[in-house]
């Protein structure tokens, strides 16, 4: 209520399971719109669910609270919404009948539909569905799994955003879906599982369009043409869209969407209902490798090797597709230059032995690699441009300096090369490091890293242990703008006045820079800190 108008109410954002901070992505209505019970008022969109605020009353829009990009929680003030034009028709009429009734409760709203979408994957797309665990009239709740995919590097359950009834499902095992793909609808609050019922309900909800108030430019095509249900469920849109769209009688697989990321918004519905032209495409830029200075490449050699002897041929596993194209994308765009050098890590070498004596009981064991993402995050700090990516922008390029030392590190897997990241590693002891090295190296091998534990990194290390070797070109791992690579270890006579010599045991470095944001001297500077904070590491406390 507000002041003295009774006829006033303040809609609230009602339950929405466990969520909290949630972005407004569209706001429906404005003030002095009319709007009638279960019409969307705004929309929202969670990582995991889009879902409309229906009204839960009719009413004029007084003021609206909120706006595009705001975030809400249960509980935050959507609009105020006066009651009293609905009150006052409903009262006219022989005056024995007239009747005012109680405004609605705020915090309470109908029952909806709510959109399930692929979350956040990382940058995967085209991401197989390989299980479905829900069919249409199941009952749900937050957290239960809808769906498992599986990428070239992870196993993952979708988890449902908040509880329900599974209304209709619109993948099946196969199906490749990528960040916003529509898994599902699910009936929430109070509805009926039955899909039938739903159906009607939503059928019932939207409101009737008179022949008058159709655009006299709309096409009779958009109105009467059949709807391709299969594009319609697929297409990036609200569940308040995808109802005014059925009152158009828009197939929403046809409609270019001008929100972010491509969404569709209510005017693009009715600007497609009106017969507007769709939006130029933009010409697609070529393929990353396609050619080199505008030379193109010439074709790959077709050979039949059988015809030369015996052969087998196996597929690439898909984290050896994804990867080799990255990778590829990477060494084509990025002028890599590298720089070799060596740490004398006798000391560290010695102390890491004694710690790990130390801390046997624990079952952690610290590598040589803990200690190298400690040397990485103090060097980062005194080379700050090493800790940055280089992004586009619409006066050109630009330096995105971070503020924060997540270091990746590549982990040998049955299926490939995956990097998970160690977030915040300078908040992090060593052995601390060590023990979350371990458990991402485990989840790696068996194939059940998540997207947001190889995500984010600044820095990466490869490095190849014990395998051998002594030197090499490690790639740098996009967006960053450098990668450390380290190889096995050895033991080298060392004069530091020419006169004597000792044997010191010394680790291979070898640094790879993008040679748009970095120059000769400042990666030697950044090679020689490194290996001198790993020949002494107190050294990293200074």
């Amino acid at each position: 209520m507000r002041g003295g108008d009774m006829a006033v109410t303040e809609i609230k954002v009602p339950d929405i399971g466990d969520f909290k901070d949630v972005p407004v992505i569209e706001v429906m209505v404005k003030v002095g719109d009319q709007v009638k019970p279960e019409d969307a008022l705004v929309t929202l969109e969670s990582d995991k669910a889009t879902m409309d605020v229906p009204a839960p009353a009719a009413g004029t829009v007084k003021e609206v609270k909120v706006k595009v990009g705001d975030k809400v929680s249960e509980g935050t003030p959507i609009l105020l919404l006066d009651g009293g034009a609905a009150r006052a028709q409903q009262a006219a009429g022989p005056p024995a009948k007239t009747s005012v009734s109680p405004p609605p409760a705020p915090t309470q709203a109908p029952a909806g539909i709510a959109e399930v979408r692929v979350p956040d994957i990382g940058d995967f797309k085209d991401v197989p569905v390989i299980e479905i665990m829900v069919k249409a009239g199941d009952t749900v709740k937050a957290e239960d799994p809808l769906v498992t995919l599986e990428s070239d590097k992870a196993t993952m359950d979708v988890p449902a955003p908040l509880g329900g009834t599974v209304q209709k499902l619109a993948v099946k095992v196969g199906d490749k879906v990528s960040e916003g793909t529509v898994i599902l609808t699910l009936a929430t609050g109070t509805s009926t599982g039955d899909p039938a019922a739903i159906e009607a309900v939503t059928a019932a909800a939207a409101p009737p369009t008179p022949p008058a108030a159709q655009p006299a430019s709309r096409p009779a095509a958009a109105a009467t043409a059949g709807i391709d249900e299969a594009a319609f469920a697929l297409a990036y849109a609200g569940p308040g869209v995808r109802k005014h769209a059925r009152a158009l009688g828009v197939d929403l697989g046809k409609v270019k969407g001008t929100g972010n990321k491509g969404r569709i918004l209510k005017q693009d519905v009715e600007a497609f209902a009106q017969g507007a032209p769709p939006a130029a495409k933009v010409p697609a830029p070529a393929a990353a490798g396609a050619g080199v200075g505008g030379v193109e490449l010439l074709p790959w050699p077709k050979v039949d090797f059988a015809k030369f002897g015996p052969v087998e041929t196996k597929p690439l596993s898909r984290i050896k597709k994804i990867s080799g194209a990255n990778l590829h994308r990477n060494w084509v765009m990025i002028p890599h230059v590298t720089n070799h050098d060596d740490a004398d890590i006798t000391d560290l070498e010695q102390f890491r032995v004694q710690l790990n004596k130390e801390i046997e009981k624990s079952g952690v064991r610290v590598s040589m690699l803990a200690f190298m993402i400690k040397a990485a995050v103090a060097t980062l700090k005194k080379f700050p441009e090493f800790n940055a990516s280089l992004v586009s922008t619409p006066d050109g390029e630009s330096l995105v300096l971070k503020k924060y030392y997540h270091i990746g590190f590549a982990a040998d897997t049955p299926q490939g090369l995956v990097v998970p990241v160690i977030r915040d590693a300078d908040k992090k002891g060593f052995v601390d490091i060590a023990k979350e090295m371990g458990d991402l190296a485990k989840l790696a091998r068996d194939g059940k890293l998540k997207p947001d534990q190889m995500q984010g990194g600044c820095f990466t290390i490869s490095s190849l242990g014990g395998i051998g070797g002594i030197y090499f070109t490690p790639i740098i791992n996009a967006p960053e703008v450098a990668i450390m690579g380290v190889c096995r270890s050895f033991w080298k006579q060392v004069s530091s006045d020419g006169k004597t010599s000792a044997w010191r045991f010394m680790l291979p470095l070898s640094l790879s820079w993008d040679h748009r944001v970095i120059d000769g001297a400042s990666a030697a500077r950044f090679n020689s800190h490194f290996a001198y904070l790993l020949a002494d590491m107190r050294r990293v406390l200074v």
